[in-house]
Parts: structure tokens; C-alpha cells; sequence
């Protein structure tokens, strides 16, 4: 009898983890447009704005099973929520005093903040190759996103951007948490809409000024509502079968997309930020070998995987 095996060391990548590709693709193109939009709009209301857009789009594919919203689900949308509008919040008023940049660079460091909250709040230690991978992602992120060398001041713009970085892992171990528990549509209504009113109420406190009316504006809020809406579906959705540091490795793969539209836009990346483009690629397949060839068995618990050493 012939017992087919998988090759350990070929990365093999699912439709969820695929998904997972496709939305950080999304991701990263959108760097530009935010970078535009906050030339005619403060943070807050423009991220307000933009969630609203994106919970007004999931709502509506979502209007049948809404009814059947439970204590549970609203918990979990609340608490994704509330990280998704510090992840976001955060990281658009860091971009306001700091170069875009140091901002990628510090904001990188959600990459390593994954597995070590996962570690310190859930006591699950990731395995060995998992945390190769993201060591090795990290370094890339730090040469492609500071080739010149970043180097934290801990100004306001800094500690909001760190900030937000622990938001990011936080929303990204959440969604994990709570995936397979809950209904993924009624779930990311309620996450979308509170990181929305969230948003919308800090307005007043940080002193921003409303902005003018725009025609502009508002298409930029509702292009990104929709991507949005589609991005926070899909990790929902992927992240049933992904662990939290495979996706966290998977989406550091942002910047790298990030630079291929830059340089579409005419930016040009220096030799040392393509040498970090290669370490995050290699880090993505360093963290899918299991260490010598053997049958590969699906992971059931998302959480769970990650805490056995591979």
C-alpha cells in the first residue's frame, strides 16, 4: 500500500491561507489612499467614517441572520472592534507627526507582539519554526520599512503608533479566538460598527476639527468601507482554520505589497529594503515547515496549534 506524504519542507498553503494573501494584497494598496485622505480629513472621523461604510455593506448581505444576534456574539464583535479602531485610530495619528516609514517600521512590531501576548495572556508558546519565521519577518519589515535607519524618540506620534501595534496583535488573536464560535456576518456587523461609534466619539476628545463636506473624501470612506468590509469577512472567515501566528506572518507581508504599488506609483525601493522584501518571503516559508517529512494533519484549534512545539 502506498502512503502518500507531503515534502516538510515545501510550504503548503490552503484556500484560507490564500484568502489571507489575497486581503493583506488589499492591504497594502491601500497605503497611498489613506496617506491622500488625511490631507482633508482628521483620523478619527475618517476612520468613523470609513467603518460606518463598512459595517453599512455587511449589514446589508447580513440583514436575514442580524435577528439572531446573541449575547456572545455582541461581546466578541465589541472587543474586535474596540482593537480594530485603536489598531486603525492609532496608527492614523501616529501618521500625522511621524515619517510614513518609522510608522511601517514600529507598527511592524505586531509581528513578534502576536506570540508574545499569546504567551504571556493565554500561556500558549508558539513552536520553534513558527517563531523563526516571524524573527526572520520582522528583520525584513525593519529593513523595508526604515533603510535608513529608524531609530524611536518616543515622541506622541510614536507611543500612539507602539500602541496600535498592540492592537493590531490583539484583533488578530480575538478573531482566532472567537472564530468557530460565532457567526462570522452578525459578528463582523457588530465589530465594524463599534470600531465606527468608537471612532466617531474620539473625535471630540483628541480636538479634531470636523472636516469641510467632500465629494472626495466620501468616495475614498466608501471605496475603503467596502475593502474593509470584504478584509474583516475574510479573516473572520480564514482565521477558522489559520493559527494566529501563521496569519500574523501572512499579513507581514504588507509593506512588501505595499512597496510594489509604491513603486507602480513611482517610488523607488533602495538595495537594503529589497533584501528585506526576501526575508519576509522567506520568513512566510519558514514558518509552514514542520522540520523533516511526514504526514501534515490539519490543525482543529487555531489556538491550540500554536502552542505545540512543531
Amino acid at each position: 500500500m502506498n502512503t502518500v506524504k507531503t515534502n516538510a519542507f515545501l510550504p503548503r498553503i490552503s484556500k484560507a491561507e490564500a484568502v489571507l494573501i489575497f486581503i493583506t494584497v488589499l492591504w497594502g494598496g491601500t497605503f497611498l489612499i489613506v496617506q491622500h485622505a488625511m490631507t482633508i480629513s482628521g483620523p478619527m472621523f475618517f476612520v468613523g467614517l470609513r467603518f460606518a461604510a463598512a459595517a453599512f455593506f455587511v449589514g446589508l448581505f447580513s440583514m436575514k441572520t442580524l435577528g439572531d444576534l446573541t449575547l456572545a456574539e455582541f461581546k466578541a464583535g465589541v472587543a474586535i472592534g474596540a482593537a480594530i479602531m485603536l489598531g486603525y485610530g492609532l496608527q492614523t495619528v501616529g501618521l500625522q507627526t511621524i515619517p510614513s516609514s518609522q510608522s511601517a517600521f514600529i507598527t511592524a512590531l505586531y509581528v513578534p507582539f502576536v506570540p508574545l501576548l499569546q504567551w504571556l495572556v493565554l500561556g500558549r508558546r508558539p513552536g520553534l519554526m513558527p517563531s523563526i519565521g516571524i524573527a526572520l519577518a520582522f528583520t525584513g519589515l525593519m529593513l523595508l520599512s526604515g533603510p535608513n535607519g529608524a531609530s524611536l524618540q518616543f515622541s506622541s506620534g510614536e507611543i500612539a503608533t507602539v500602541v496600535s501595534a498592540v492592537a493590531i496583535a490583539a484583533e488578530i488573536i480575538l478573531i482566532s479566538a472567537y472564530a468557530g464560535k460565532v457567526d462570522v456576518r452578525r459578528v463582523t456587523v457588530v465589530q465594524l460598527a463599534t470600531a465606527s461609534v468608537l471612532a466617531f466619539l474620539m473625535v471630540g476628545p483628541t480636538g479634531e476639527r470636523l472636516p469641510d463636506f467632500s465629494g472626495q473624501l466620501l468616495f475614498i470612506a466608501i471605496g475603503l468601507g467596502a475593502m474593509s468590509a470584504v478584509i474583516q469577512v475574510a479573516m473572520n472567515w480564514a482565521q477558522k482554520t489559520v493559527s494566529p501566528t501563521r496569519a500574523t506572518v501572512i499579513y507581514a507581508g504588507e509593506p512588501v505589497w505595499a512597496g510594489i504599488v509604491g513603486r507602480l506609483a513611482g517610488e523607488r525601493l533602495p538595495g537594503i529594503a529589497l533584501l528585506g522584501a526576501a526575508l519576509i518571503v522567506a520568513g512566510v516559508i519558514v514558518s509552514e515547515m514542520k522540520g523533516g517529512n511526514k504526514v501534515v494533519e490539519a490543525e482543529e484549534d487555531p489556538l491550540k496549534a500554536t502552542g505545540e512545539a512543531d
